[in-house]
Parts: C-alpha cells; structure tokens; sequence
C-alpha cells in the first residue's frame, strides 16, 4: 500500500524564495563583469539546486511492503523492518530530528536502527496509515490518532 505525504506549499515556498533573493545577488555582481561561461554555469547551479529541493519535497511516500516499511523522498530511502518499530508518537516538531517529511503536525515512528531513533513522517490519510501499520506491527503499542 502507497502512501503520499502531506505537503506543506507555504515552506517550500519560503525556501524557493530564499533560494532566489541568495541566488540573485552573485548573480547580479556577475553580469557587470560580463564573463560568459560564469553568467551561464552559476544559474545553471541554481536551477538544479532549486529543482532537487522541489523533487524532494513534493515526491515523498511511504510504501509498506511485506516485510518493511519503505520511506522515500527524492534519492533518500529508508527501509524499515516492521520487527524493528519500538513506537509511534505523535509530533509537532518543525524543524528538530530526522524527518522525510515537509509539514509540521506529523507521527514519529521509533525503530531501532534509526540515525537519531527515530523518523518524523505525515502522510496525507494518517488515520488509514495508522490502521495499516497496526496491522503490519500489532506488538506494538499505538496511540490513538486524530
């Protein structure tokens, strides 16, 4: 079962914002010296840059196979064993832990061979991702969610 992530159009727009006002500046400084290959390679940067960020952001899922819970955005990936899932909470952290995730309000899901402990996701139904990670991990204790 595939799960989309939920999100948040305000932050990635504040971050393309960022992005241009820091990569206009150089440039504006570039073009009154008026070396070509610089003027074309720096926006060139830019651009790619700008479109990782909004291939990372908006393409994260979450897809629960037989034995795993897999958690992409963009190139990064992780695997997640169902026996290592220790415990699910909910979480408002913005901008604190590991998170594949572009929102605020989410679930933080601890397994053992986590980084920091544990992974901060939102998927777009969290009620029916909830439902199936109860049936996929039952020994472990969930709360309730809204």
């Amino acid at each position: 079962m595939v799960f989309r992530a939920n999100v948040n159009v305000s932050l990635i727009f504040l971050i393309f914002l960022v992005t241009f006002i820091m990569s206009s500046i150089p440039l504006l400084s570039l073009f009154m010296y008026e070396t070509l290959p610089i003027v074309i390679i720096l926006p060139v940067i830019f651009l790619i840059l700008a479109g990782f960020i909004l291939w990372y952001a908006t393409s994260i899922t979450y897809v629960f196979y037989e034995d795993y819970l897999l958690i992409k955005g963009g190139p990064f990936k992780s695997k997640i064993s169902y026996e290592d899932i220790t415990g699910v909470s909910s979480t408002e952290d913005t901008f604190t832990g590991y998170r594949i995730t572009s929102s605020e309000k989410g679930i933080k899901l601890f397994y053992k061979s986590a980084i920091g402990g544990s992974i901060k996701v939102l998927p777009v139904d969290k009620i029916e991702f909830i439902t199936e990670l109860r049936n996929r991990c039952p020994n472990v204790q969930i709360p309730k969610f809204d």
